[in-house]
Protein backbone atom coordinates (compact mmCIF):
# COMPACT_ATOMS: atom_id res chain seq x y z
CA UNK A 1 0.00 0.00 0.00
CA UNK A 2 1.36 3.41 -0.94
CA UNK A 3 1.44 6.20 1.60
CA UNK A 4 -1.11 8.13 -0.46
CA UNK A 5 -3.56 5.19 -0.29
CA UNK A 6 -3.64 5.15 3.52
CA UNK A 7 -5.49 8.46 4.08
CA UNK A 8 -7.80 7.68 1.15
CA UNK A 9 -8.85 4.42 2.82
CA UNK A 10 -9.36 6.30 6.08
CA UNK A 11 -11.51 8.91 4.29
CA UNK A 12 -13.60 6.06 2.83
CA UNK A 13 -14.04 4.67 6.39
CA UNK A 14 -12.22 1.43 5.53
CA UNK A 15 -9.66 2.28 8.21
CA UNK A 16 -9.83 4.36 11.34
CA UNK A 17 -7.50 7.36 11.47
CA UNK A 18 -5.58 5.72 14.31
CA UNK A 19 -5.07 2.55 12.21
CA UNK A 20 -4.05 4.69 9.23
CA UNK A 21 -1.47 6.53 11.32
CA UNK A 22 -0.11 3.23 12.62
CA UNK A 23 0.17 1.76 9.09
CA UNK A 24 1.90 4.89 7.81
CA UNK A 25 4.26 4.91 10.78
CA UNK A 26 3.33 8.40 11.91
CA UNK A 27 1.49 10.05 14.76
CA UNK A 28 -2.26 10.57 14.68
CA UNK A 29 -1.66 14.34 14.59
CA UNK A 30 0.52 14.00 11.46
CA UNK A 31 -2.20 11.89 9.86
CA UNK A 32 -4.75 14.59 10.67
CA UNK A 33 -2.52 17.16 8.97
CA UNK A 34 -2.31 14.88 5.93
CA UNK A 35 -6.12 14.65 5.91
CA UNK A 36 -6.36 18.45 6.00
CA UNK A 37 -3.92 18.76 3.08
CA UNK A 38 -6.04 16.25 1.12
CA UNK A 39 -9.23 18.23 1.81
CA UNK A 40 -7.55 21.49 0.74
CA UNK A 41 -5.47 20.32 -2.22
CA UNK A 42 -6.77 16.94 -3.34
CA UNK A 43 -4.29 14.19 -4.19
CA UNK A 44 -1.54 16.75 -4.88
CA UNK A 45 -1.83 17.88 -1.27
CA UNK A 46 -0.57 14.48 -0.13
CA UNK A 47 2.82 15.00 -1.80
CA UNK A 48 5.68 16.81 -0.11
CA UNK A 49 5.21 20.50 -0.79
CA UNK A 50 8.94 21.26 -0.47
CA UNK A 51 9.84 19.31 -3.61
CA UNK A 52 11.65 21.47 -6.16
CA UNK A 53 12.05 24.43 -3.80
CA UNK A 54 15.35 25.73 -2.48
CA UNK A 55 16.04 25.37 1.19
CA UNK A 56 15.65 28.55 3.22
CA UNK A 57 18.95 27.67 4.91
CA UNK A 58 20.91 27.53 1.66
CA UNK A 59 23.90 29.88 1.51
CA UNK A 60 23.70 32.48 -1.29
CA UNK A 61 26.00 31.71 -4.23
CA UNK A 62 28.03 34.93 -3.79
CA UNK A 63 28.80 34.07 -0.17
CA UNK A 64 29.70 30.48 -1.06
CA UNK A 65 32.09 31.66 -3.80
CA UNK A 66 33.71 34.13 -1.40
CA UNK A 67 34.15 31.41 1.24
CA UNK A 68 35.70 29.01 -1.26
CA UNK A 69 38.05 31.71 -2.56
CA UNK A 70 39.16 32.46 1.00
CA UNK A 71 39.78 28.79 1.59
CA UNK A 72 41.82 28.34 -1.60
CA UNK A 73 43.87 31.53 -1.35
CA UNK A 74 44.17 32.63 2.26
CA UNK A 75 43.27 29.79 4.65
CA UNK A 76 44.40 26.74 2.67
CA UNK A 77 46.43 25.31 5.56
CA UNK A 78 43.58 25.25 8.12
CA UNK A 79 41.29 22.37 8.93
CA UNK A 80 37.50 22.78 8.79
CA UNK A 81 37.09 23.77 12.44
CA UNK A 82 39.77 26.48 12.37
CA UNK A 83 38.62 27.71 8.97
CA UNK A 84 35.07 28.06 10.33
CA UNK A 85 36.38 30.05 13.32
CA UNK A 86 38.45 32.35 11.07
CA UNK A 87 35.45 33.01 8.83
CA UNK A 88 33.49 34.35 11.79
CA UNK A 89 36.27 36.17 13.64
CA UNK A 90 38.48 37.60 10.89
CA UNK A 91 36.17 37.81 7.87
CA UNK A 92 32.80 38.50 9.50
CA UNK A 93 31.10 35.66 7.61
CA UNK A 94 28.88 33.78 10.01
CA UNK A 95 27.91 30.38 8.64
CA UNK A 96 27.14 27.19 10.48
CA UNK A 97 29.95 24.68 10.82
CA UNK A 98 27.85 22.08 9.03
CA UNK A 99 27.45 24.49 6.11
CA UNK A 100 31.17 25.19 5.74
CA UNK A 101 32.34 21.59 5.65
CA UNK A 102 30.25 20.39 2.66
CA UNK A 103 31.09 23.59 0.76
CA UNK A 104 34.78 22.82 1.06
CA UNK A 105 34.19 19.27 -0.17
CA UNK A 106 32.24 20.57 -3.17
CA UNK A 107 35.25 22.75 -3.94
CA UNK A 108 37.37 19.65 -4.30
CA UNK A 109 38.88 19.21 -0.88
CA UNK A 110 38.97 15.61 0.25
CA UNK A 111 36.69 14.71 3.16
CA UNK A 112 38.25 14.77 6.62
CA UNK A 113 39.92 11.59 7.73
CA UNK A 114 37.65 9.62 10.00
CA UNK A 115 39.00 7.27 12.57
CA UNK A 116 36.90 4.36 11.45
CA UNK A 117 37.85 0.96 12.68
CA UNK A 118 41.21 0.81 14.39
CA UNK A 119 44.08 -0.57 12.41
CA UNK A 120 45.84 -3.45 14.06
CA UNK A 121 49.47 -2.89 14.81
CA UNK A 122 51.84 -5.61 13.65
CA UNK A 123 53.06 -7.88 16.41
CA UNK A 124 56.67 -7.71 17.53
CA UNK A 125 58.91 -10.16 15.70
CA UNK A 126 60.72 -11.61 18.73
CA UNK A 127 59.46 -12.72 22.15
CA UNK A 128 60.31 -10.35 24.96
CA UNK A 129 60.35 -7.17 22.86
CA UNK A 130 56.98 -5.97 24.16
CA UNK A 131 55.15 -7.14 27.25
CA UNK A 132 51.61 -6.11 28.13
CA UNK A 133 50.84 -5.70 31.82
CA UNK A 134 47.24 -5.61 32.93
CA UNK A 135 45.28 -6.01 36.14
CA UNK A 136 41.58 -6.70 36.45
CA UNK A 137 39.47 -6.65 39.61
CA UNK A 138 36.78 -9.36 39.87
CA UNK A 139 35.13 -11.75 42.26
CA UNK A 140 37.16 -14.72 41.14
CA UNK A 141 35.85 -17.20 43.74
CA UNK A 142 32.00 -16.96 43.92
CA UNK A 143 32.15 -15.11 47.23
CA UNK A 144 32.15 -11.45 48.22
CA UNK A 145 35.92 -10.99 48.04
CA UNK A 146 37.47 -9.04 45.18
CA UNK A 147 40.96 -9.84 43.91
CA UNK A 148 43.11 -8.29 41.22
CA UNK A 149 44.59 -10.58 38.60
CA UNK A 150 47.90 -9.17 37.44
CA UNK A 151 49.02 -10.66 34.16
CA UNK A 152 51.94 -10.11 31.80
CA UNK A 153 51.44 -11.16 28.20
CA UNK A 154 54.13 -11.40 25.50
CA UNK A 155 53.13 -9.53 22.34
CA UNK A 156 55.00 -11.74 19.87
CA UNK A 157 53.78 -15.16 21.01
CA UNK A 158 50.68 -14.34 23.13
CA UNK A 159 52.35 -16.37 25.88
CA UNK A 160 51.27 -15.57 29.43
CA UNK A 161 54.55 -14.81 31.16
CA UNK A 162 53.07 -14.07 34.57
CA UNK A 163 49.69 -14.28 36.27
CA UNK A 164 48.97 -13.84 39.96
CA UNK A 165 45.97 -13.00 42.13
CA UNK A 166 46.66 -10.25 44.66
CA UNK A 167 44.46 -8.46 47.18
CA UNK A 168 44.91 -5.14 45.40
CA UNK A 169 47.04 -3.87 42.53
CA UNK A 170 49.82 -1.61 43.74
CA UNK A 171 53.25 -0.47 42.70
CA UNK A 172 54.76 -3.19 44.86
CA UNK A 173 52.72 -6.02 43.26
CA UNK A 174 53.38 -4.77 39.71
CA UNK A 175 57.12 -4.39 40.41
CA UNK A 176 57.19 -7.92 41.87
CA UNK A 177 55.56 -9.16 38.64
CA UNK A 178 58.16 -7.37 36.54
CA UNK A 179 61.00 -8.77 38.64
CA UNK A 180 59.60 -12.27 38.25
Amino acid sequence: MKLQDVPLKAMANKLTWIEAAEIAGMSVRSMQRMRQRYVEGGCNGLFDQRRGKRSIHRVPMETAEKVLALFRDKYFNLNVRHFHEKLGAAEGIHLSYSGVSPARRRAGEPPPQTRGHRKRRPRRPMPGMLLHIDASKHRWFQDDRYYDLISILDDASSEICYARLVDEESTRTVMAALKR
